[in-house]
């Protein structure tokens, strides 16, 4: 219990420290150590706030059954590579933290797959909305989490209909997650000049 409460408070601290340096404006003309550094802090606090909302929802992140609201941030990645790899670290410290080490090694290469290719998919919209880069989350998930749930967790034989069934399960979660609040959560941050400096400073994509 003491272990969780000193991560959680790590992780809302390295958060709040982010949001404070990633609002600062950089400078016209700022050298390139100061863009990798606002990079850095960018994916530092994106990887922290995954490890808060998985935690602090812990009921609703993990299991057959799941709406982990922390993969509305899968995609980010269309604000910027660098979010990749704030993302993935975020999965793999909260399944560490809250789940099993095969949910470290599956989970996490879900979500580092998801983020690739949404990253390659960050300027197609439709509608104007970020529909396209919401896919990958999607199908990564149900395809890889959803076998990983079925052999390994499962109280019954791995068969085919209950393969299908749990990979249906987090699929249904991830479009919540994704389909749902993250395509809404690029919407408001291409929509709000804060948030847009905030996330996508020294960016450059299709709005």
């Amino acid at each position: 219990m003491l272990k969780w409460i000193v991560v959680f408070a790590a992780a809302v601290l390295a958060a709040f420290l982010g949001v404070r340096l990633a609002l600062r404006r950089q400078p016209a003309g700022a050298p390139p150590r100061q863009d990798r550094t606002a990079r850095l802090v960018r994916c530092g606090m994106i990887a922290a706030v995954y490890v808060v909302l998985c935690l602090a929802l812990q009921p609703f992140s993990y299991g057959a059954v799941q709406v982990r609201l922390a993969e509305a941030l899968c995609l980010l990645p269309v604000f910027g590579a660098e979010y990749i790899v704030g993302v993935t670290l975020g999965c793999l410290l909260a399944n560490a933290l809250g789940s099993t080490v095969i949910d470290v090694v599956f989970g996490t290469l879900a979500t580092l797959l998801a983020c690739l290719v949404t990253w390659r998919l960050r300027s197609l919209r439709v509608r104007g909305l970020a529909l396209p880069a919401a896919v990958p989350p999607v199908v990564f998930n149900a395809l890889i989490v959803g076998w990983e749930i079925s052999f390994f967790f499962s109280d019954t034989p791995a068969t085919l209909p209950v393969t299908l069934f749990n990979m249906l399960t987090v699929g249904i979660g991830e479009v919540i997650s994704c389909g749902v609040l993250g395509v809404a959560l690029v919407k408001l941050i291409e929509h709000n000049p804060a948030l847009r400096r905030m996330f996508a400073a020294g960016q450059t994509h299709a709005a």
